[in-house]
C-alpha cells in the first residue's frame, strides 16, 4: 500500500488511527448508535449479501453489532491502520460472530484491494470523510460491488461539533488576530446525494441525524475525539497547540454552551448516505416528457 510521502495526510491519519486502536474504549455509545442506525438498514432489504466489505472507521462496533443481518457468510475487515485491525481481530477472538468467515485487509478506501464485481455489501462506518478523494473512493467501492450490490455509508456532517469550531475561531481571533483551521473539513448535507450520483449509484438516499454528547469538560471531549480517531488531520494546520489557546478555547466554549449542570454539549451530524450498484432489475425512473399529468393541475387540484 502507496502511504505517501512521510508528512502527508496518510500518515497522519494512519498515526491518528494507531493512536485510537490503544484509547478505543470496549463500547461507545455514540459509535454504537451511528453502526446500529447505519446496520438497521440492512433490515429493510429483502435480499442477502453473502460477501461483504467493512472499511475504515468503526469497524469493530460494525463486526460485534451485525448479529446475523444482511445475511452475511463472509466479511472482510479492511482499515489503513496496522493497531486498529489487530483490535478487530483480538476483539474477533474473544467474541467471534457464528457462522460468518472473517478476514482482515491493510488497505486504502482510495485504492481498494479487492477485485472488481466481488463483493455484495460495502460498509463504511464513520470512516470515509478522511478520505483525500471522497468521490474516487465513492467509484472504488461502487466497481467492488456485483450487480444489485449495496453501498452503506456514515459519515461526519459539516455542523459536527460546531460549538468547539465556534469557540477555537474567537479564541484565535482573540489570542491570535487570525484564524488558522484546527478541525477537518467536513462534507455538506447538500452534497450528499450528489457524490452518490457522481459516483454512479443508483436509487441514491440520504438522511440525516445530529446527537448531542454532555461532557464534564473540553478536555473530556478532545480525549472522546483521540479515542475515536477524529482529532485533525490537516496539513495546514499549527503543529502545537499552545497552552493559553487552548485554555481560552476551553473558557470560550463553557461560557457560551455550558449547562446549568456544568456539563458542555458538543454536536454529531451524521450523514447517512445508500447506493446500489446498478442491475436491470431495479426500478428506473421514466423517460423525459412520459408524465400524463401536469404538476399545474396537481396544484390546481389541492389548492382548491
Amino acid at each position: 500500500m502507496d502511504l505517501r510521502a512521510p508528512n502527508s495526510k496518510y500518515l497522519i491519519v494512519i498515526l491518528s488511527r494507531d493512536r485510537a486502536a490503544w484509547l478505543m474504549k470496549r463500547k461507545d455509545s455514540l459509535v454504537d448508535t451511528v453502526a446500529e442506525n447505519l446496520l438497521d438498514r440492512l433490515e429493510d432489504c429483502k435480499k442477502t449479501f453473502p460477501i461483504a466489505l467493512c472499511m475504515g472507521g468503526s469497524l469493530e462496533a460494525i463486526r460485534r453489532l451485525l448479529r446475523g443481518r444482511g445475511g452475511i457468510e463472509k466479511l472482510l475487515m479492511m482499515d489503513i491502520s496496522c493497531d486498529m485491525v489487530k483490535l478487530c481481530k483480538d476483539a474477533e477472538q474473544q467474541m467471534p460472530n457464528d457462522n460468518i468467515e472473517t478476514s482482515y485487509i491493510i488497505g486504502d478506501e482510495e485504492y481498494l484491494p479487492v477485485k472488481e464485481n466481488s463483493v455484495d455489501l460495502v460498509i463504511s462506518c464513520l470512516g470515509l470523510h478522511w478520505t483525500n478523494d471522497l468521490p474516487g473512493a465513492m467509484i472504488q467501492s461502487r466497481l467492488a460491488l456485483k450487480p444489485d450490490g449495496l453501498f452503506l455509508a456514515a459519515i461526519l456532517g459539516g455542523e459536527t461539533l460546531r460549538e468547539l469550531r465556534i469557540a477555537c475561531t474567537i479564541a484565535q481571533m482573540e489570542r491570535e488576530g487570525g484564524i488558522s483551521p484546527r478541525l477537518s473539513p467536513l462534507a455538506q448535507v447538500r452534497d450528499a446525494g450528489n457524490l452518490l450520483t457522481r459516483a454512479g449509484f443508483t436509487l441514491p438516499g440520504v438522511d440525516v441525524d445530529e446527537y448531542t454528547v454532555r461532557y464534564n469538560s473540553a478536555l473530556e471531549l478532545i480525549e472522546h475525539l483521540r479515542a475515536m480517531g477524529e482529532t485533525s488531520a490537516l496539513l495546514q494546520r499549527s503543529k502545537v497547540l499552545k497552552k493559553d489557546m487552548a485554555l481560552a478555547t476551553a473558557a470560550i466554549y463553557e461560557s457560551m454552551f455550558a449547562a446549568k449542570d456544568g456539563t458542555i454539549p458538543a454536536t454529531f451530524q451524521i450523514i447517512y448516505m445508500t447506493g446500489w450498484r446498478e442491475h436491470h432489475s431495479q426500478q428506473k425512473a421514466k423517460k423525459r416528457g412520459s408524465a400524463r399529468v401536469s404538476f399545474q393541475d396537481i396544484h390546481k387540484q389541492f389548492s382548491s
